[in-house]
């Protein structure tokens, strides 16, 4: 099962990423955790790990993979000349792993002027596309902030869209959106709404179908300080388990 977990920036994504990621791990899954936003770096502190080689770079950088894509016959060698790919295949040095779940990094923006984030991308989708998951297996891709991983057909190669909500109009509106485009990948969708107080639940529950919510977490002190000092994210959050029994039940299904 593929999972995209998205939302607009600053909403928590890489925080819900790294709590389901852990809750299913707990619960006996094999669990690759995909970095798939180009500007934030802070996926792999959370679980605790300092990042492996980048994908991207260990294909040779953005220029050589995107002089390999234009090859008549693509690339000749590694794991992309596969029809498919497992788990096992992508390579060592770019994944970390953790509590039995690996951390993969697809690219990032390193200097000034470089180029757009496209070819990362192409590099994620084609990794969707190719690979193949194992009864014991769950894949689940951070997200660049926005809704360009619409763009580039990435959610198409998912089974599950989780759209993250903070308590911002912004977050209310993007929200929507993201759902009208799950509706034409044709991929279902749910939501949590996180960083929830006494303050906001009446209003953010007025802005949202609440019959997508799957979760409901409420702004914890614990997360924010962990978070602010650079920490690993080494608790548990109740209210995520709910979403790791969704994503169980679908895997069985």
């Amino acid at each position: 099962m593929k999972i995209i977990i998205c939302g607009k920036g600053g909403s928590g994504k890489s925080t819900i990423s790294a709590l389901i990621a852990n809750g299913l791990a707990k619960t006996g899954f094999n669990v690759l955790l995909i970095d798939a936003d180009e500007s934030n770096t802070g996926l792999h502190r959370l679980m605790g790990e300092s990042s492996p080689l980048i994908l991207m770079d260990d294909l040779g950088g953005k220029k050589e993979f995107k002089q390999k894509l234009n090859k008549p016959f693509g690339f000749d060698s590694g794991i992309f000349s596969k029809q498919t790919i497992s788990l096992k295949d992508i390579p060592s040095q770019c994944n970390s792993k953790t509590d039995g779940i690996k951390l993969l990094s697809i690219g990032k923006i390193h200097s000034s002027g470089e180029g757009c984030a496209c070819p990362m991308g192409i590099l994620s989708k084609m990794i969707l596309s190719k690979l193949v998951i194992g009864d014991k297996e769950i894949v689940l891709i951070d997200s660049s902030a926005g809704i360009e991983h619409f763009g580039r057909g990435i959610d198409e190669k998912c089974d599950l869209i989780i759209n993250v909500v903070d308590p911002s109009f912004e977050s209310f509106l993007l929200s929507k959106k993201i759902t009208a485009m799950a509706t034409e990948a044709e991929t279902e969708i749910c939501y949590i709404l996180n960083k929830m107080d006494d303050r906001v639940t009446k209003i953010m529950l007025e802005n949202i179908d609440q019959t997508k919510v799957a979760a409901k977490i409420n702004q914890d002190e614990t997360i924010f300080m962990s978070g602010l000092k650079g920490e690993k994210l080494n608790f548990s959050v109740p209210e995520i388990d709910p979403v790791c029994r969704l994503i169980e039940e679908q895997k069985r299904a």
